[in-house]
Protein backbone atom coordinates (compact mmCIF):
# COMPACT_ATOMS: atom_id res chain seq x y z
CA UNK A 1 0.00 0.00 0.00
CA UNK A 2 1.26 3.48 -0.87
CA UNK A 3 0.78 6.42 1.48
CA UNK A 4 0.69 10.17 0.89
CA UNK A 5 -0.26 13.17 2.96
CA UNK A 6 -0.73 16.90 2.47
CA UNK A 7 -0.50 19.29 5.42
CA UNK A 8 -2.22 22.66 5.05
CA UNK A 9 0.02 25.68 5.59
CA UNK A 10 -2.17 28.60 4.50
CA UNK A 11 -4.69 29.72 1.87
CA UNK A 12 -4.62 27.00 -0.83
CA UNK A 13 -1.13 25.79 0.01
CA UNK A 14 -0.06 22.39 1.36
CA UNK A 15 3.24 20.64 1.97
CA UNK A 16 2.90 17.10 0.68
CA UNK A 17 4.98 13.96 0.95
CA UNK A 18 4.67 10.26 0.27
CA UNK A 19 6.47 7.06 1.19
CA UNK A 20 9.70 8.29 -0.44
CA UNK A 21 9.79 11.11 2.18
CA UNK A 22 10.43 13.77 -0.47
CA UNK A 23 8.37 16.87 0.26
CA UNK A 24 6.88 19.30 -2.23
CA UNK A 25 4.64 22.33 -2.12
CA UNK A 26 1.18 22.01 -3.63
CA UNK A 27 -0.48 25.37 -4.22
CA UNK A 28 -3.88 25.81 -5.83
CA UNK A 29 -3.00 29.47 -6.47
CA UNK A 30 0.33 28.51 -8.14
CA UNK A 31 2.27 31.13 -6.16
CA UNK A 32 4.61 28.86 -4.19
CA UNK A 33 4.23 25.49 -5.90
CA UNK A 34 2.52 23.48 -8.59
CA UNK A 35 -1.24 23.09 -8.58
CA UNK A 36 -2.68 19.61 -8.04
CA UNK A 37 -3.66 19.34 -11.71
CA UNK A 38 -0.20 20.43 -12.86
CA UNK A 39 1.22 17.65 -10.69
CA UNK A 40 -1.04 15.13 -12.44
CA UNK A 41 0.48 16.16 -15.80
CA UNK A 42 3.98 16.12 -14.34
CA UNK A 43 3.27 12.60 -13.05
CA UNK A 44 2.13 11.53 -16.52
CA UNK A 45 5.27 12.96 -18.17
CA UNK A 46 7.50 11.28 -15.60
CA UNK A 47 5.71 7.93 -15.78
CA UNK A 48 5.71 7.61 -19.55
CA UNK A 49 9.20 9.12 -19.77
CA UNK A 50 10.50 6.46 -17.38
CA UNK A 51 8.89 3.74 -19.51
CA UNK A 52 10.21 5.07 -22.82
CA UNK A 53 13.75 5.56 -21.48
CA UNK A 54 13.77 2.03 -20.02
CA UNK A 55 12.50 0.49 -23.25
CA UNK A 56 15.03 2.40 -25.39
CA UNK A 57 17.84 1.30 -23.06
CA UNK A 58 16.73 -2.34 -23.26
CA UNK A 59 16.67 -2.08 -27.07
CA UNK A 60 20.16 -0.54 -26.92
CA UNK A 61 18.98 2.57 -28.76
CA UNK A 62 21.68 5.25 -28.29
CA UNK A 63 19.80 8.30 -27.02
CA UNK A 64 21.48 11.24 -25.30
CA UNK A 65 18.40 13.10 -24.05
CA UNK A 66 14.68 12.59 -23.66
CA UNK A 67 12.05 15.21 -22.85
CA UNK A 68 8.33 14.59 -22.48
CA UNK A 69 6.04 17.59 -22.64
CA UNK A 70 2.26 17.59 -22.08
CA UNK A 71 -0.29 19.98 -23.55
CA UNK A 72 -3.72 19.51 -22.00
CA UNK A 73 -7.30 20.76 -22.15
CA UNK A 74 -9.73 20.61 -19.25
CA UNK A 75 -13.50 20.42 -18.98
CA UNK A 76 -15.23 23.77 -18.51
CA UNK A 77 -17.40 22.59 -15.59
CA UNK A 78 -16.36 21.03 -12.26
CA UNK A 79 -14.69 18.70 -11.61
CA UNK A 80 -12.75 20.15 -14.62
CA UNK A 81 -10.97 16.90 -15.49
CA UNK A 82 -8.51 16.67 -18.35
CA UNK A 83 -10.37 15.89 -21.58
CA UNK A 84 -7.47 15.94 -24.07
CA UNK A 85 -3.74 15.51 -23.55
CA UNK A 86 -1.06 15.66 -26.22
CA UNK A 87 2.29 14.19 -25.21
CA UNK A 88 5.31 15.42 -27.14
CA UNK A 89 8.35 13.14 -26.88
CA UNK A 90 11.59 14.87 -27.88
CA UNK A 91 14.55 12.50 -28.11
CA UNK A 92 18.12 13.18 -29.20
CA UNK A 93 20.54 10.59 -30.52
CA UNK A 94 20.68 7.91 -33.16
CA UNK A 95 17.28 6.45 -32.27
CA UNK A 96 15.21 4.74 -34.94
CA UNK A 97 11.69 6.07 -35.42
CA UNK A 98 10.30 2.53 -35.13
CA UNK A 99 12.01 1.97 -31.77
CA UNK A 100 10.66 5.27 -30.48
CA UNK A 101 7.14 4.56 -31.76
CA UNK A 102 7.23 1.09 -30.19
CA UNK A 103 8.42 2.49 -26.85
CA UNK A 104 5.68 5.16 -26.78
CA UNK A 105 3.02 2.59 -27.74
CA UNK A 106 4.16 0.10 -25.08
CA UNK A 107 4.17 2.82 -22.45
CA UNK A 108 0.61 3.85 -23.32
CA UNK A 109 -0.85 0.38 -23.82
CA UNK A 110 0.97 -1.65 -21.19
CA UNK A 111 3.16 0.11 -18.63
CA UNK A 112 2.15 3.68 -17.72
CA UNK A 113 -0.33 3.51 -14.83
CA UNK A 114 -0.86 7.28 -14.85
CA UNK A 115 -1.85 7.16 -18.52
CA UNK A 116 -4.21 4.25 -17.83
CA UNK A 117 -6.03 6.31 -15.19
CA UNK A 118 -6.18 9.51 -17.23
CA UNK A 119 -7.51 7.71 -20.31
CA UNK A 120 -10.79 7.27 -18.41
CA UNK A 121 -11.55 10.97 -19.05
CA UNK A 122 -8.99 12.23 -21.57
CA UNK A 123 -8.04 11.39 -25.13
CA UNK A 124 -4.26 11.00 -25.04
CA UNK A 125 -2.29 11.47 -28.24
CA UNK A 126 1.44 11.42 -28.92
CA UNK A 127 3.89 13.26 -31.13
CA UNK A 128 7.51 12.20 -31.55
CA UNK A 129 10.42 14.50 -32.42
CA UNK A 130 13.78 12.85 -33.13
CA UNK A 131 16.91 15.01 -33.23
CA UNK A 132 20.13 13.30 -34.29
CA UNK A 133 23.19 14.35 -32.40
Amino acid sequence: MTHAKAVWTDNHCFVAESDSSHALVVDGDKKTGNSPMELVLIGLCGCTGYDVASILQKKREPFTSLEVRAEAERAKEPPMVYTAIKLVYKVSGKVSRKAMEDAVRLSKEKYCSVSAMLEKTAKITAEIEIHEG
